[in-house]
């Protein structure tokens, strides 16, 4: 990731490059925290957390909590335990808590930091692609309720976030592909350029494909931090692909979800109906329906379970006064905010997709 790369000056700054471990030991000395914690799951404790402590000496004497890996596990229940761990082995006020891990554990653990003593300080290393073109900016932290995505929640920065692609040697290609879907959305939502970059990748680009796409985020971010309008842009594709991701993880029949899976058929249904609403270019309609469904496969979707899905719409954070309200796209990189969709036409967008 080249030499140096450093995104802002203040809470949420993230750094990445060779220097970015020797940000955090910087960091870690200038605080200096009364105890350190480090939150890992069960893969990141194994595959990532030995490489990390031999980037932070520190970390030898650190605490090291666990949690079972999977979105299934990010809800409540498992932020409990960990309060009342922290609270055991002593953590107060002063405490640091460093989320090592995917978007699970930066998304749970920034909350579980957030809300514990009423917040203490977090850093967040991201290991997965996911996490870190997605979870890296923007300070959301929250968990599910129940099977419905992100419901309660924090927005709030960490100290820091430290990228390292090294991470990415150890995750599995189901996890790798999750992470590009995020970009293909950055792509949409910003540029043709970058778009044709992430359709192209090879694994020699990641690197600076990962740090453009962390700019294209923090650069909506930052123009609109509370999400009051541009930043409902960065949930492209998400309305659909949320409620698939949660019908996945309450229906028993059907094999669940990983995030970008889901969202990658969210990107395939928001770009149809951008296609049939705007006029969204049907060449990159098909396009992006081409390499999406190249890297994931299909999906199967009957008439009642698109019904259903329909139905989880209504918990989209972006809706008001019980509207679902849609962000589309007229072209790449141009937005429509607040789009309301019949249903029928969702309907159409699942035909489009059966049939592609």
């Amino acid at each position: 990731m080249g030499d140096q790369k450093i995104i802002g000056k203040e809470r949420g700054a993230v750094f990445g490059g060779e220097t970015a471990w020797d940000h955090l030991n910087t960091i870690l000395s200038k605080i200096q925290p009364s105890r350190l914690f480090v939150l890992t799951d069960e893969n990141t404790r194994t595959h990532c957390l030995p490489y990390f402590i031999k980037k932070i000496p520190i970390a030898q004497d650190a605490e090291v909590l666990s949690m079972p890996a999977g979105e299934s596990h990010k809800n409540i229940t498992t932020c409990q335990q960990l309060w009342q761990e922290l609270s055991s082995k002593g953590a107060d006020r002063k405490s640091l808590l460093i989320n090592l891990g995917g978007g699970v554990v930066t998304d749970l653990g920034g909350f579980v930091a957030s809300t514990f003593q009423r917040g203490i300080e977090f850093i967040n290393v991201p290991t997965s692609l996911l996490a870190m073109v997605d979870a890296s900016v923007g300070g959301k932290n929250g968990v599910d309720l129940g099977m419905l995505k992100n419901q309660v929640g924090i927005i709030r920065n960490p100290k820091a976030v430290i990228l390292d692609t090294a991470f990415l040697e150890t995750l599995p290609q189901a996890h790798f592909n999750s992470g590009i879907t995020e970009m293909i959305k950055h792509g949409l939502i910003h540029s043709e350029a970058y778009l044709r970059k992430v359709m192209e990748i090879h694994k020699s680009q990641v690197d600076d494909l990962v740090w453009e796409s962390v700019l294209i985020k923090n650069e909506v971010v930052s123009k609109d931090p509370t999400e009051q309008g541009l930043r409902k842009t960065l949930n492209y594709g998400h309305t659909l692909g949320h409620a698939i991701e949660s019908f996945r993880l309450r229906s028993g029949a059907y094999k669940t979800l990983l995030h970008g899976e889901a969202v990658a058929v969210g990107l395939i249904l928001a770009n149809y109906l951008s296609h049939r609403l705007f006029g969204f270019p049907k060449s990159v309609l098909d396009a992006s329906a081409t390499y999406l469904i190249g890297i994931f496969g299909k999906e199967h979707f009957g008439g009642n379970e698109i019904e259903e899905i329909i139905k989880l719409l209504i918990f989209d954070k972006k809706n008001t006064d019980g509207k679902v309200q849609f962000v589309l796209l007229e072209k790449v990189g141009a937005h429509r905010l607040n789009c309301e969709v019949e249903d029928k036409l969702i309907h159409e967008s699942f035909e489009f997709y059966k049939n592609f």
